[in-house]
Parts: C-alpha cells; structure tokens; sequence
C-alpha cells in the first residue's frame, strides 16, 4: 500500500479523497493555489505545499509545479481527482517517469479515449453501439456535407478533444454546414489547442446515460449499474440518479456483459465512465469514455455499497478486484444528486464571494460533498460548485422525498445558489414520473423560476 499521496486537485473533491486515504492509514499531500490558501483540503491534508497564484494554468494545470510538489515531499502516488489534470495522458506519463503512481488509466489508454474518434471506433470494434457519423476526423466541409447528406439532417459536430459543450455545434441545414464546422474548429482551438472536429447523428432531446467502470492492473472489469445524468444546463449536468428509470433490467444485463468485454479488450485500468446517449425508442449509443473518476459518482457508491475512491487507489497499488468488489455485484435502492452551484438561479449567472451562514442537512438518507464552510469565500476561478448533496432511499420515491426533505434544510447566506432550482425540480410532476432527458431544463425554463429565498440571497 501507498504510504503518502499527493491530490492534485482543490475542492470537495481533494477533500473526498483525502477522506478515503485517512480510511487507508494514508497520509496526503495537498497542493494549493494562492486563492485557495484558506481552503479545507490544505487544512485536512498531512501536508500542503503552494504551487501557484489563482489562475489554474499557472497552478492546478502546472504540469511542473506538481511534480516538484510530488517530489519534494516524497510521495508514491499522485490522485488527480476529476477536471485539471486527471485526464492529461502526458502528465500520466510525466508520473510514470518520475517514479510516481498515476491512480488513474494507463496512458496510452487516457490518450486514446480522449480523442473520441479513436473511443468511437475502438467501441465499435468491440460491438458497443455507436451513433452514424464521420470514420474519423473531418478534413473539409465539402467531405462534412456529403457525410451529412448520407447520414440526414440533423447532425451534432464535436470537438475531438474536447468536453463540456465546446466545440459543439447543431447543423440543421446544409447551407449552414461550412460556417458551423469554422466556429466549432476556432471554439475546439481555443479550448483544448486542438481543432479537429467529427460528426455524429443528431438523437433529439435524448436521455443521457452512463455505466461505471472499475478495472484492475490483472485483467477483471466490473460493471457498476448506470446512472442518469439527463438534466443538463448547456452540456452541463445539474442532477444525476442511479438506476436509471429508463434502463431495464435486461437492458443493464445486456450491457454490462458487453461493456466488461469491450473495457477489458481495450486494457483500461482503475475507474472511469461509459457515456451513451438513449433515443425515443430506448436504443443506446456510445458518445465517450471519461477515463477518471466523475463528480456523480456518490450515487454508485449508494446503491452499490462500495466506496469508489477507495477502490481507485487499491487497484493502483496492485489489488486484484475480487479483493474490493462483492461478486456478484447487487445493486440497492435509488440515489440522487444535486450540484449545488454559486450561481443565480433565475439567471444562472456566476455568484463567487463569501458565504456568511451556512448549515448543511443531514438524518438518514443524506450526503453532503463539500469543502465550503462559514467565512469561505468561493473565488470567481473556478467552477462553481458549492457542493453536492446525495440522498438515498429504498426506491426513488424515498430518495425524492429525502432529497426535498435536505434542499429545504440546506442553508447558504451571502451568495446565490442552485438550490431553488432543485427546489423546483424535485417537485416538477415531469421529473416525479421519470420523464426527463437532455431538453428537460429547456422546457422548464419556459416556467417561473421561484425567486431565491431571502436567507439564501445576499
């Protein structure tokens, strides 16, 4: 076992991790910026070290900085958490040359995922179901619009490289083709200094569903169940369930068997996700592999009993699957969550400054991620996130109601947040009876946003 791990990240997410290590009897390292001087993960962690000023690309994302972090105070291994570096298959690489454990994929594997042509066509190899689309990346817009023409109107450009609704585009009509496919290129560019862009049929309003992966270094693959993670603000996730209401129980039979066998074949390692997009009729089709850990994953460790981040770090120090997961795997109950965001919620305009009262819910059924405290201020740098509040229950309808139960006694002051937004959600009549998919937040939107409560407002 590791004796000392160094968490390149910041947020609720250093913090979980750093929970998990203190359950190993191991000791961490945090790595901070200068706005996150008075963050929880430098006060939990053994020891923390500052690796730059505010700006990610000159701390978190430092590549440099983080390894002489690493080395200077002598660590095994490095866990990169989610976002930042947790997908950088040089940084991977970078580790494995400095004599440091990646708790994370291989990074011939993280590099080839990445590039979701080459996740496309190596799914399909295995038999996954992909949607119709270009076989590689689109080399001019003439080639697009004869790709477009046998595939049919509507189509989605996406960024290769690229995640988070960038370098997306929706063409409807051919005459639009050329100028969407430029934008998509310069948006791709800026965003991850890669332009290249591929095509893919366009499903309407589908349901967005993932598949947790867990795979050791000797060759064991096991699937976790899925999660639901339809209700999306601009290719953004807002709240996420496990099961999904949609999946039956011969379709995640069906899948898990396939997914075993593709992920094995492909020689992934550690944790990471399976994302498909689900048509009208309830056909899935593969979209991309997020090769690390993601920020709903509570809601697998709820119905499955089994702590995620603990998992990751003993496959990286060489434990066999058979040694951390239960055959055969038996999913429990219903989980749900909601991302608290520091954002307005009629507007969803950023609310970054100091929360000035803040009580978290709890009783039975109920968790909460987070590294926010009273007097913490949320800088404007990063992303948004609050925390994430998980409910549990013995069916969806007890995790609903336990859910609405914790958002009516979740308090923040001084700040905006999303918590009227859920608010909403959880009582919406649409959301309640399982219909939700990837348009629901564009047809809510249509209806009168609750005004933040006073106590919640600044």
């Amino acid at each position: 076992m590791f004796e000392k791990i160094l968490i390149a990240n910041r947020g609720e997410i250093a913090v979980r991790v750093i929970c998990a290590c203190k359950d190993l009897g191991i000791k961490t390292v945090a790595v901070y910026s200068e706005a996150d001087r008075h963050s929880l993960h430098v006060r939990f962690a053994d020891e923390a070290i500052c690796i730059g000023p505010a700006k990610s690309a000159r701390s978190y994302l430092d590549i440099p900085s983080v390894i002489s972090a690493a080395e200077i105070t002598n660590v095994d291994a490095i866990h990169p958490g989610y976002g930042f570096l947790s997908e950088n298959a040089d940084f991977a690489e970078v580790c494995e040359a400095s004599e440091i454990k990646f708790i994370g994929p291989k990074p011939a594997v993280t590099r080839a995922m990445g590039l979701k042509q080459h996740a496309r066509a190596a799914m399909a190899k295995c038999g996954v179901p992909i949607l119709p689309g270009s076989e590689g990346i689109l080399k001019s817009a003439e080639e697009a619009q004869s790709i477009a023409e046998q595939i049919g109107y509507p189509v989605m450009l996406k960024a290769s490289a690229g995640g988070g609704g960038r370098g997306m585009r929706v063409v409807r009509e051919e005459l639009d083709l050329p100028a969407l496919l430029t934008q998509a290129q310069q948006e791709a560019q800026a965003a991850f200094a890669c332009p290249d862009i591929y095509m893919e049929k366009l499903i309407e309003a589908p349901r967005h569903i993932e598949f947790q992966v867990l795979a050791d270094e000797h060759g064991d693959v096991e699937i976790l169940g899925e999660r639901e993670c339809s209700i999306q603000r601009r290719h953004q996730k807002l709240l996420e369930e496990a099961p999904s209401t949609a999946v039956s129980p011969a379709l995640r039979e069906k899948m898990t068997a396939g997914l075993r066998e593709a992920m094995r074949s492909i020689g992934y390692t550690n944790a990471g996700t399976i994302e498909f997009l689900m048509d009208e009729h309830g056909k899935l089709y593969f979209i991309e592999v997020n090769a690390r850990i993601q920020v709903e994953h509570p809601v697998t460790e709820a119905i499955s009993g089994l702590d995620l981040v603990k998992s990751q770090i003993l496959i990286a120090a060489g434990h066999r699957l058979g040694e951390i997961v239960p055959r055969p795997v038996t999913l429990r109950g219903h989980a749900i969550e909601c991302r608290i965001n520091a954002e307005n919620p009629d507007t969803f305009a950023p609310s970054p400054g100091r929360i000035t009262g803040f009580n978290l819910p709890g009783d039975i059924g109920i968790r909460v991620d987070t590294a926010a405290y009273t007097d913490y201020v949320i800088p404007p740098y990063y992303d948004s996130l609050v925390a994430k509040l998980i409910s549990y229950g013995k069916d969806r309808t007890e995790a609903i109601a336990r859910m609405r139960r914790a958002l009516d006694m979740f308090v923040v002051e001084g700040i905006y947040t999303t918590i009227p937004l859920h608010q909403r959600i959880l009582a919406d009549p649409d959301f309640v009876a399982g219909k939700t998919d990837t348009a629901y937040l564009q047809r809510e939107s249509t209806r009168t946003l609750p005004a933040a409560p006073a106590s919640r407002a600044r």
